[in-house]
């Protein structure tokens, strides 16, 4: 790791302006991507910004039909968190399975959107809930928000302040982690509006997405036996850890377990 500058602003502005003060510059929450990165020098930023002293970046309100947490907010608080709980506890019982312990009382929604990590749960909760990223410089729809693997609509300067949620009918996540990292091989968010059924899928591929048969089947029937026979297709991951044949047909097991939490 080479040597650079650590700024910690205090105020919003000042965090932009930190950022884009010359150089290579990196926004950092919880860490956990970054700091690895810069050790082994796949990152090297000339001026670090961190967020932690920035007011107003963390919190969780409830406004109408959405829910929003602020960008700082830790993966432990919404895990435990009273008004998520009761609005949307597919949400929380999806934090609770991120990481472990140390993890989740540092880590950040925030951090994981910003980052956009393939086999990330928080991705699937935003696409499914049809949700809505806030940065300083405008909003992002789930919908156009992820691009590709690590890739998203944010450019630089933007940074997230806060991440809202459509509160759904029902609601939930199944997910098969792999045991050493605790990421999604295969993670299923199943979310059930009145305009019908969202489902989208991370790990499974190189990133994140929705699945159309599925939301068709469960709109005619929100049941696990709807689910039954669905198989992901498209362009899936093949890796040491499971074949892209195994995470289609593992992908349907989890809907199946995900409708079946949610109903």
């Amino acid at each position: 790791m080479r040597e650079f500058v650590y700024e910690r602003p205090t105020t919003l502005d000042a965090a932009v302006a930190a950022f884009a003060g010359g150089g290579e510059a990196a926004l950092i929450a919880g860490g956990h991507t970054l700091l690895p990165a810069m050790n082994s020098r796949l990152r090297q930023p000339d001026t670090l910004v961190d967020l932690a002293g920035v007011p107003g970046l963390s919190g969780i309100t409830r406004d109408g039909d959405m829910l929003w947490i602020g960008a700082m907010t830790t993966h432990a608080t919404v895990a435990a968190d009273p008004t998520v709980m009761a609005a949307i506890p597919g949400l929380s019982a999806l934090a609770l399975l991120i990481g472990d312990p140390q993890v989740r009382n540092r880590g950040t929604i925030g951090g994981v959107l910003a980052n956009n990590d393939p086999s990330a749960d928080y991705p699937a909760a935003l696409l499914a809930l049809g949700g809505t990223v806030e940065t300083n410089l405008g909003s992002h729809h789930a919908d156009d928000y992820f691009q590709g693997m690590f890739a998203t609509a944010l450019s630089d300067g933007d940074i997230i302040t806060r991440v809202g949620f459509k509160i759904p009918t029902a609601s939930a996540y199944a997910k098969f982690r792999h045991p050493a990292s605790r990421y999604a091989v295969v993670g299923v968010y199943v979310a059930k509006t009145a305009d019908g059924v969202r489902v989208a899928v991370t790990g499974a591929g190189p990133g994140v997405v929705r699945w159309p048969e599925a939301e068709e089947a469960l709109t005619a029937s929100f049941t696990p036996e709807a689910a039954k026979g669905l198989v992901l297709g498209g362009d899936l991951n093949t890796d040491i850890h499971a074949s892209a044949e195994y995470r289609g047909h593992l992908s349907g097991t989890m809907l199946a377990r995900a409708v079946a939490a949610a109903a």
